[in-house]
């Protein structure tokens, strides 16, 4: 059964620079695929890789396909390398369809602040817009001062909010374990990826620091590919796992381990376009555990907004996803 590839480029511009503590990121750079099926239907999924968190560049993805031609098989996905995790992803789904059946009919949302001080203004018309969760960035200035900043932010919202401090690997062991002594008994319902990822040594200090505070973990960068979250999971990894389903490539897979062992999963963008943010949440959608506040209240995110996903609102639904057009944005994308 052969089916017909292509695929286009883009770049965006984000609407503001995305900070984090890896720095200022202005352009999204990335890959559609539009695969024709025999039947006469279209399927079309986003590569979306970010070299920083370990993926593959989006010229190593465009290479692929253009070895790949124009027609391929079924088993085509046997001819992508195997670190090619995004295009795989893409090609998946293109190929593959809706093969996911929602068992939840809303998902609540957390809302992405800004970092530093902006955060402050930004945080109140969110909670007035009915947000109670919120992500802030952090590790991108003084300790000291950002503990401040979040003391003014918890004063500033309504009771019962909650905050999720992602600090990219940011922290070393002593910051990290300052950190957890501060927010102890405050409302956060935990830290991201605190300290960087790649070596037995940060493996180890994760998952001391795991063992020695009350505020959970999350795993973030730390579980860039399959590999990793196995790893984890026999380690007998009881934190939070970070899912961001556009960077893994046999994702269905991932997420099967992930619910036999009962794991507590965000599903969280990768800061795709409405193509790929559309199958990632079709997934989350589909998660048979407990559904925990998306990482997904990015947008508007892009200065062309055609590209935007669902907009970012307190609670998403099914139905949200499905007024997502992927041939619109295949056409835009021209």
């Amino acid at each position: 059964m052969d089916f017909q590839l292509d695929f286009r480029r883009y770049s965006l511009a984000f609407r503001h620079p995305v900070r984090t503590s890896h720095g200022s990121w202005t352009v999204r750079e990335g890959l559609y695929v539009r695969i024709g099926r025999p039947d006469g239907t279209v399927g079309l999924g986003e590569a979306a890789p970010v070299p920083a968190f370990g993926t593959e560049t989006v010229a190593e993805d465009e290479a692929c396909c253009r070895t790949l031609g124009g027609r391929i098989s079924g088993d085509a996905l046997s001819l992508v390398p195997r670190h090619l995790r995004a295009l795989r992803n893409a090609l998946a789904f293109a190929i593959g369809g809706d093969a996911d059946n929602p068992r939840h009919s809303s998902i609540g949302v957390a809302a992405l602040l800004p970092a530093g001080r902006a955060a402050l203004a930004d945080a109140p018309p969110k909670a007035d817009a009915g947000f109670r969760v919120f992500k802030w960035k952090v590790g991108m200035a003084a300790a000291d001062d950002e503990m401040a900043l979040l003391d003014d932010l918890i004063g500033a919202l309504p009771p019962g909010s909650r905050f999720r401090l992602d600090a990219n690997g940011a922290w070393d062991r002593r910051t990290a374990e300052r950190w957890l002594d501060r927010v102890s008994g405050r409302p956060v319902e935990f830290v991201e990826q605190p300290v960087a990822h790649g070596t037995k040594r940060a493996d180890d200090c994760l998952a001391g620091l795991a063992a020695d505070y009350p505020t959970p973990i999350a795993l973030d960068e730390s579980i860039a590919g399959e590999d990793d979250v196995g790893r984890w999971l026999d380690l007998g990894w009881r934190g939070y796992f970070i899912i961001k389903p556009a960077l893994v490539g046999d994702v269905r897979a991932v997420l099967a381990r992930l619910a036999k062992a009962h794991a507590r999963v965000v599903f969280s963008s990768a800061l795709e376009t409405g193509i790929g943010a559309q199958a990632a949440l079709r997934l989350a959608f589909a998660w048979p555990g407990k559904a925990l506040s998306l990482g997904f209240g990015v947008w508007p995110l892009f200065s062309d907004p055609r590209f935007d996903g669902p907009r970012a609102v307190p609670f998403l639904r099914i139905g949200d996803l499905n007024r997502i057009n992927p041939e619109a944005l295949w056409s835009a994308a021209s």
